[in-house]
């Protein structure tokens, strides 16, 4: 049986008010806001049974406006970059807002995670809906999107459908920053992380895909689960202050297929994610410190790791990558993933 608890509802300095919920089922629990579908707390049990939140947040809304972390929201309508906020369809050209060095990332200064969201009850979770109107940071087309996020037995589904009235691409992705060693914990250090696959995308310095390459034998081979440290504290990638890379998954979109799965040795949790999405990116909150968490606290740089189902970065203009993320008025955009918690 899932039980609801409406919680009070926190006033949105720009107007208006923001719903929050707590949605359990007895083994795992969400807190989610109507504030950029923001999923603040998921809470799930260690090896002895002992419920713990797993998941980074803020304690108020002033304090979600001010941080650019994307903390538990859907990024959207575009996750990762697009590279110079430029894109074109046909005899259309775009230009997109620019909020990261000369990119527009995760939609743009005012995407998704910053716009209010109407909040639904399902029977096992709930429904926020959004419409997103045309030239929404330089978007084409409205937007409608419908997002779920349903508990079923140890198991968080996310499902997202959204359609446009012209053509644009669509990439939403849910934004959780991971700690399952819980609340206590300061680092992603003893994280381990194993995938699936070896198959990742080449970047250029600022994030954009420049082709495909094959991480077998490398520090970014993770067919063996390993801890998340080997690879992010390397000299290799110091550019980057971390992991910040695409996987793909060689999905086709139709089914859910297993990614990989992030485990805490202290705590017995773990995570395994299942997607059908192309791309995965895995972020270990590399510029993630100064940003303002719960309890007051400001949160720290690699504190958790974040595992982003995607289309892949850049997509809308990179036809060579096999994954066309451009979505036409006759066809339905489809995200499913699900996270998969268990104990060792």
């Amino acid at each position: 049986m899932v039980r609801f608890r409406p919680l009070d509802s926190w006033t949105d300095p720009r107007g208006g008010q923001i719903e929050r919920v707590r949605i359990d089922n007895g083994i795992i629990a969400i807190e989610v806001l109507s504030l950029g579908g923001i999923i603040r707390s998921l809470w799930t049990p260690d090896r002895h049974g002992e419920r713990g939140n797993i998941v980074l947040g803020c304690d108020s809304i002033e304090d979600y406006l001010k941080q650019d972390a994307h903390l538990g929201a859907i990024a959207g309508r575009y996750a990762n970059r697009i590279a110079n906020g430029r894109m074109s369809f046909g005899d259309d050209e775009y230009q997109l807002d620019i909020n990261q060095a000369s990119h527009c990332l995760h939609g743009g200064s005012e995407g998704f995670n910053r716009k209010r969201w109407h909040m639904g009850q399902l029977p096992d979770g709930v429904r926020l809906n959004l419409v997103s109107p045309d030239g929404d940071m330089g978007f084409p087309g409205i937007c409608n999107v419908q997002l779920d996020y349903r508990l079923v037995g140890n198991n968080l589904y996310m499902e997202i459908f959204a359609a446009v009235n012209k053509p644009c691409p669509i990439s939403l992705t849910q934004h959780s920053y991971f700690n399952l060693e819980g609340s206590g914990s300061t680092n992603n250090r003893g994280h381990q992380l194993q995938i699936e696959t070896t198959s990742m995308l080449a970047l250029d310095e600022s994030g954009i895909p420049t082709g495909i390459t094959d991480t077998s034998g490398s520090l970014l081979d993770f067919r063996r689960a390993k801890a998340f440290s080997i690879a992010q504290d390397s000299e290799e990638f110091v550019s980057t202050s971390g992991i910040d890379h695409c996987y793909l998954t060689n999905c086709s979109g139709a089914e859910m297929t297993r990614f990989g799965c992030l485990s805490a040795p202290e705590s017995g949790r773990s995570m395994t994610l299942y997607t059908n999405q192309p791309g995965v990116q895995v972020y270990g909150a590399n510029y993630l410190g100064g940003n303002p968490g719960k309890g007051g606290q400001a949160l720290k740089s690699h504190q958790a790791i974040c595992i982003e189902p995607q289309q892949l970065p850049d997509g809308a203009n990179q036809p060579t990558l096999e994954a066309d993320p451009w979505i036409k008025p006759e066809e339905v955009y489809h995200h499913i993933s699900r996270y998969e918690f268990n104990t060792f």
